[in-house]
């Protein structure tokens, strides 16, 4: 997986914490939301590097 796409998933994924850490205080809803978010983009992330990794033919265990 690129560098970029990585951070991009990487920051994504620690606004979506933040903004689950403040919700906490304010909606329980939206946190639980938000937290589904979170899991989802982290999924997301393992999805995305899993295909690259498969389309270049490396599918060794190494990160």
């Amino acid at each position: 997986m690129p560098k970029s796409l990585s951070l991009l998933f990487a920051v994504v994924t620690v606004l979506l914490m933040m903004a689950t850490a403040v919700s906490i205080a304010h909606n329980g809803w939206l946190a639980v939301l938000l937290f589904v978010l979170t899991v989802a983009n982290i999924g997301a992330g393992f999805i995305v590097r899993a295909r690259l990794r498969r389309r270049e033919g490396t599918d060794s265990g190494n990160l």
